[in-house]
């Protein structure tokens, strides 16, 4: 197949990783996606913001920056059309943005299927944390492209709750969560030698990979560690960097507890892995309601003793005393005693990092099985579509 790839992404994060993890797996099962989007994010250094686009964020009005946001549809449908006119696509696959129509359009117009991923409820999101100033437009433009699409691909069960209420039929939502590339992150990976090379052996570690915010939560285990000495030097390695860095920092030296805390700044892509590898238990201390962590199905995949709040889009991967432990994310102490109690009892802590190993292979939580259920349902609609007829009537509408 030949599918063009329609996303907005300007950050290399999180978001970007999905991306090329997902036409990564399409690439290995020999099928051609061409990328559709900003290009410039493709050049930049994996954690690189999103340069002009969040500067004039920052700095222009609220109702300015949305008006920029929607008319920044209109270049990108016309984008679009052309990359159909050339390539002469069997489907388009997007990652949903807010204010971004774009590919619905184009794939009414053609009569060729259209699949979305949908990461985040953003207009919910934004009015939350941001603020939204056109909140109309941003309602309107939600729902269309959440009811345009032939499929739409939520990550969770929770997430598809917010679609069914926009109007989106449950025939038309399919819950495709987020997985790992097992070449990347092989289970044979020796953790204590992980641990020498980066010259943390011997220690029990507690590994957090990511963007830290200080919604993480990440304090209480550097409090739990002052607090909490045992007979097995505890050591927090976090994987990453983040505006919480520094007041982490500032608290480990508070509580005495430098020597016992490493924060190594932002991690190529290609790195992650070796130190994921050294963590004896895995810790996602915070999350959002409706979202699945990419590092969760990481930490799954090298046998990590993962410890994660219980909620509803967390227990959808995650089955307490089987492959982590789930702690009450309302009960402020209760994070402390999940990490002591798998801290404390080894054949615990063993049991469950098996029961996390497993767990990929029993629930084919990869990417390449992710990239295989979105064909599947890309067959099925072109089953549907006068796929050769519409091919043949692409016309560009600037010059025809």
């Amino acid at each position: 197949m030949k599918i063009l790839y329609h996303h907005r992404i300007r950050s290399k994060d999180g978001q970007y990783v999905h991306l090329e993890e997902l036409t990564g797996a399409f690439a290995r099962l020999g099928h051609q996606v061409i990328l559709v989007g900003p290009g410039a994010v493709e050049r930049e250094e994996f954690g690189a913001g999103a340069g002009i686009v969040a500067t004039l964020k920052k700095y222009l009005p609220k109702f300015t920056y949305e008006i920029l946001e929607f008319g920044y549809a209109i270049p990108a449908f016309l984008r679009l059309w052309r990359a159909a006119r050339r390539h002469r696509p069997d489907g388009v696959y997007e990652r949903y943005s807010l204010f971004f129509p774009a590919g619905t359009w184009v794939a009414k117009i053609l009569q060729i299927p259209f699949l979305l991923e949908v990461n985040a409820p953003l207009f919910e999101e934004r009015s939350r944390y941001g603020g939204i100033q056109l909140n109309w437009l941003a309602s309107w433009s939600e729902g269309y492209v959440w009811r345009g699409a032939d499929f739409a691909l939520p990550v969770t069960q929770v997430l598809a709750d917010h679609l069914r209420r926009a109007g989106v039929p449950d025939s038309r939502i399919v819950v495709i969560p987020n997985g790992v590339d097992l070449k990347k992150f092989p289970a044979n990976l020796d953790r204590q030698k992980a641990k020498e090379r980066l010259g943390l052996g011997g220690k029990l570690i507690l590994g957090f990979t990511g963007f830290v915010r200080d919604w993480h939560g990440l304090d209480r285990v550097i409090d739990w560690l002052a607090s909490h000495p045992g007979p097995t030097a505890r050591h927090l390695l976090i994987a990453g960097d983040g505006p919480a860095r520094a007041s982490l920092e500032q608290r480990a030296r508070e509580r005495g507890v430098s020597d016992s805390v490493t924060i190594t700044g932002v991690v190529k892509r290609s790195e992650v892995s070796r130190y994921v590898a050294a963590y004896d238990v895995a810790l996602q201390p915070a999350v959002v309601e409706y979202a699945s962590p990419l590092k969760l199905f990481e930490y799954l995949a090298l046998g990590c003793a993962i410890i994660a709040p219980s909620m509803p889009n967390i227990r959808e991967i995650l089955v307490d005393g089987q492959n982590a432990v789930l702690f009450d994310p309302v009960v402020p102490e209760s994070l402390g005693r999940a990490v002591e109690r798998v801290c404390d009892d080894e054949a615990f802590r063993v049991r469950i990092s098996h029961g996390a190993q497993r767990t990929i292979e029993d629930r084919q939580f990869t990417w390449d099985h992710n990239a295989e259920r979105i064909l599947q349902l890309f067959q099925q609609l072109i089953a549907g579509y006068s796929v050769r007829s519409a091919r043949t009537e692409i016309k560009d509408p600037i010059h025809d």
